[in-house]
């Protein structure tokens, strides 16, 4: 009898540790797919959550949050919520008020965490070099800590 009771119990905890590790709880909590943080730069700065509170606009945040959370709940998730920019980094396209277009740009980590790393709002049709550049940079940065 109590070897029944033991290896029932040794079974369940494998299976809640496994759980643990792939990140399926937090999806099994929340529902969320990817759930999303904040990129943290090395002196503790996350340049995307304050991008978002310096917004003029309350109405954009709220859009901006909605797009998130559509690819938090949705993922993988294609056009024309989100983008494939290459090399892992992805878009998430967000119409804002007054005629405007911001971009959300991300990656999801090994932990399956869709990791925010750079946003802005677009001016040109194209996305700048520099914004790319930046997100991977940010990625390699978040990469490296999670060694």
């Amino acid at each position: 009898m109590y070897h029944i009771w033991y290896s029932s119990l040794v079974r369940k905890l494998k299976a809640r540790e496994e759980a643990r590790i792939s990140g399926s709880t937090i999806q099994s909590k929340t529902g969320k797919r990817v759930p999303a943080i904040f990129f943290r730069t090395d002196a503790g700065r996350e340049p995307v959550r304050e991008w978002l509170k310096g917004l003029p606009y309350d109405d954009d945040r709220k859009r901006i949050g909605e797009d998130i959370k559509t690819v938090e709940f949705g993922w993988p998730i294609g056009m024309p919520v989100c983008r494939t920019l290459g090399h892992g980094v992805h878009e998430v396209r967000t119409v804002l008020t007054h005629n405007r277009i911001a971009r959300v740009l991300f990656y999801v980590d090994r932990e399956t965490r869709m990791v925010l790393l750079h946003c802005f709002i677009k001016k040109t049709q194209k996305t700048s070099a520099e914004d790319l550049t930046l997100a991977r940079r940010n990625k390699d940065k978040h990469e490296k800590g999670l060694k």
